[in-house]
């Protein structure tokens, strides 16, 4: 149950962070370029979107830390196991398990020096340049993305080590779209 909240949660803020920063950089340009036409400068160049480049950046770098872990969770993560591939079960199970491992060490470790980051920058008066947001709640991303990574490769760790399969991104696959039942669909209208 928990575990199903957490990935529903992580691919919420993911697909949030990304259309929020999307329509905030469309109002953006399109305010930049309607300044320019004289009958819209004198009510848009009041209106300052200095704010929204730095915004942008700052949910495009929480959005790619979560999307990491997500990546981590559902297999899509650009691997070449070629060689990997080529071993007998045995040696390939235990080649897997060493890198998810160290997958999961890594992050650990990048999660760790990040969180010592945070804190020490927490209680300073350090702000961003534009918004003038505490510097800390910007580089939390690194400890939460970090560790949901290391926790994402554990998952997957413990699942290869019970089953041994790994997550399998399947590419053709439309989320919310039934295959099957649009080839009946289609035989069945073919048909009539």
């Amino acid at each position: 149950m928990l575990l199903r909240i957490l990935d529903r949660l992580e691919e919420v803020l993911i697909a949030s962070l990304i259309a929020a920063a999307t329509v905030i950089i469309f109002i953006a340009v399109v305010h930049r370029y309607l300044v320019g036409i004289p009958l819209f400068y004198p009510l848009l160049f009041p209106i300052r979107l200095s704010w929204a480049q730095e915004l942008c950046i700052y949910m495009f770098v929480w959005m790619a830390k979560f999307g990491a872990a997500y990546g981590v969770r559902t297999g899509i993560h650009v691997g070449v196991d070629v060689v990997v591939n080529q071993l007998g079960p045995d040696k390939r199970r235990k080649v897997v398990l060493f890198s998810l491992f160290c997958g999961a060490l890594f992050t650990f470790v990048i999660g760790t020096m990040g969180a010592k980051f945070v804190l020490g920058l927490y209680p300073t008066d350090q702000v961003t340049p534009d918004m003038e947001l505490p510097s800390w709640i910007v580089y939390l991303c690194i400890p939460l993305g970090s560790y949901l990574m290391c926790f994402r490769f554990l998952q997957v760790g413990w699942a290869f080590w019970q089953t041994g399969e790994l997550p399998r991104h399947d590419e053709a696959h439309v989320e919310g779209v039934d295959v099957e039942a649009a080839k009946r669909a289609l035989a069945q209208e073919s048909a009539r």
